[in-house]
């Protein structure tokens, strides 16, 4: 038996024509839509790239501990457990994560890898000299970065479609496959960063989507609300599906071998992704700073299991991220270990059986999120300090560097959760995220009347019904017990409608700012003073408040408004300090 993983990062399921698109390019995904099974309630489960790829190999939810991090030592890796079974794993990916300090435990887990470097501002080629920035609709600073002057660097070398990040990566892992096709027990990982941003497509791709554009440069939408106009929106839209062409274009390529070879009898293939991708949908572009929409969490699987023979099918039953590596391990014949939250797929596969009643999602400190299917709740912590929320780790990094000294200061020593095998880890403040999830509220959804989550609904009991569900998924994941109280929910899960009406009616209590009561605040400006403190060393916030009060007293402005805070970061931040706050209260303004 031999099983290929086809992995894209930021593939958007509603720009697929297998889930209901009808303009983008896509004819080898309509295709792998006939050769296999395709999912409609499959979920991320933790966000974003490496916290996705933790659950691949460990079949365990991340976001309730970790926050970007790399295989822990007491962790079971997939891969690792094929290897030391008898099953060849090559993993071969341009996907730059995995050789940062965030990433580097991955791809030694298999028995051999491959790595393409020149994605996303990849520190690969050096040129001391600064380079030519185009004018970009890309907003300041981020488009003078160094991040956005190195993939100015990297574009350089790919000059022609050959020798492009994907195409490289889909070169290398069709060669694993025309080298090893008459060979039998192993698993190919073939795994590309596309079509994350930035959308870097050749003229071929881009010449399927003609429209009239008279703007700047803009192929790498910022992490933000969305500001620019209709048509930079609309551009960026088909910046994005050409490259999810090209996408299409290099998994025809691997179709076309599993053809040409017969795998079809004997070879597993999942073509999958980490997460979604937001395109200007709810007002936002990217994912991580606003709350976890369809868009983002709900993603596009197929999946062909040679034992199976299904094909051209859907599957209704909620499936996860967290329930690929039990898949692959069970169809290479490998004893599951006892603490996954996945389960194999098999018996979806063969007749849409369910494997789960909820799906559990979200990024570390942001909202915990849950689904049945029917129900999206996303539940927000309870304080505006989201705390108290802890990091548990024997890897202290971070996506790019290490944890910092002082994060490593009075650290605690934890006593080991189910799934440590026996180790204590180190228990950490977490450092403070991109935003404070504090300031969206908890939010519900039925997306049965309401698929694109326009309306958020008040029904006490479903809520009720759904933080039961949320409490049975965390105590089943060993979840920390202040995970619990960040939330303000018990861990039995059971709360009384008058029990959650008081707490509403307390979190908008703590919703107020407590100074210059007297004076009417919009809800955007509370955010933004919120998010103000937020990255604001902790014994500086009394004084930056004392300043703000004494300015909007002198000042002529009688209602708070997010004009007025604006305004005092203007006059009292140093300049070094502005563009950082106007970035953070921005995001939290836009909640008003």
């Amino acid at each position: 038996m031999r099983a290929i993983m086809v992995m894209f990062d930021s593939l958007n399921l509603h720009m697929l024509p297998n889930y209901g698109c009808d303009w983008t390019h896509a004819p080898n995904f309509k295709r792998l839509g006939e050769k296999t099974v395709a999912f409609d309630q499959c979920y991320a489960g933790s966000l974003p790239c490496m916290p996705a790829r933790r659950e691949l190999h460990t079949g365990r939810y991340n976001f309730l501990h970790r926050s970007w991090g790399p295989i822990e030592p007491f962790d079971n890796s997939m891969p690792e457990m094929l290897k030391k079974n008898g099953v060849y794993t090559h993993l071969v990916t341009d996907h730059q994560h995995y050789w940062e300090d965030g990433g580097a435990t991955y791809h030694p887990r298999y028995s051999s890898f491959e790595m393409v470097r020149g994605q996303e501002g990849d520190p690969w080629k050096g040129h001391v000299k600064d380079p030519e920035i185009p004018e970009t609709e890309t907003p300041e600073p981020f488009a003078s970065s160094n991040m956005f002057k190195q993939d100015i660097v990297n574009r350089s070398y790919f000059e022609s479609e050959e020798k492009h990040p994907q195409a490289v990566t889909f070169s290398l892992g069709m060669d694993f496959i025309q080298k090893n096709k008459d060979e039998d027990n192993w698993f190919l990982q073939l795994e590309t960063f596309d079509p994350h941003e930035p959308f870097f497509a050749y003229q071929q791709y881009k010449d399927l989507y003609p429209h009239e554009y008279n703007g700047k440069h803009f192929d790498w939408p910022p992490y933000y609300f969305v500001q620019e106009s209709d048509e930079v929106v609309e551009h960026g839209k088909y910046e994005y599906a050409a490259l999810l062409s090209m996408c299409d274009n290099y998994l025809g390529k691997v179709m076309d071998m599993m053809d040409e070879h017969d795998m079809w009898k004997d070879t597993m293939l999942i073509v999958n992704t980490d997460h979604g991708y937001l395109l200007g949908e709810h007002g936002w572009w990217s994912k991580s700073v606003m709350p976890v929409y369809d868009e983002i969490a709900h993603t596009p699987l197929f999946v062909w299991d040679p034992r199976e023979g299904k094909k051209g099918e859907r599957r209704q039953s909620l499936v996860q991220t967290v329930d690929l590596a039990p898949t692959l391990l069970e169809f290479f014949g490998v004893q599951l270990p006892d603490d996954l939250d996945g389960k194999p797929l098999r018996q979806v596969i063969h007749s849409d059986q369910p494997i789960r009643e909820t799906a559990l999602f979200g990024f570390h400190g942001g909202h915990v999120n849950i689904t049945d299917g029917k129900y999206i709740y996303m539940r927000s912590p309870v304080s505006p300090e989201n705390k108290p929320l802890f990091e548990y780790t024997l890897m202290p990094t971070h996506m790019r560097q290490l944890f910092s000294p002082g994060e490593l200061q009075n650290i605690e020593i934890q006593e080991p959760f189910s799934f440590t095998k026996g180790c204590q880890t180190m228990k950490t403040q977490t450092r403070s995220g991109f935003v404070n999830a504090f300031q969206y509220g908890s939010k519900l959804f039925n997306l049965t009347t309401d698929p694109e989550q326009k309306e958020e609904i008040e029904d006490p009991e479903i809520e009720l019904m759904l933080i039961k569900k949320m409490a049975e998924q965390m105590r089943k994941n060993d979840a920390p017990k202040e995970q619990f109280v960040r939330l303000g929910i018990p861990e039995d899960g059971i709360m009384s409608i008058e029990e959650l009406m008081k707490q509403k009616e307390a979190i908008r209590k703590a919703e107020q700012i407590s100074i210059l009561e007297e004076h009417q605040w919009d809800k955007a400006a509370q955010n933004q003073i919120r998010a103000l403190l937020n990255i604001t060393p902790e014994l500086a916030r009394q004084d930056l408040l004392k300043k703000f009060e004494e300015f909007i007293v002198g000042s002529i402005f009688n209602r708070i408004s997010a004009e007025s805070v604006e305004k005092f970061i203007d006059i009292s931040l140093l300049d070094d300090e502005k563009e950082k706050a106007k970035y953070f209260i921005g995001l939290a303004g836009r909640t008003s």
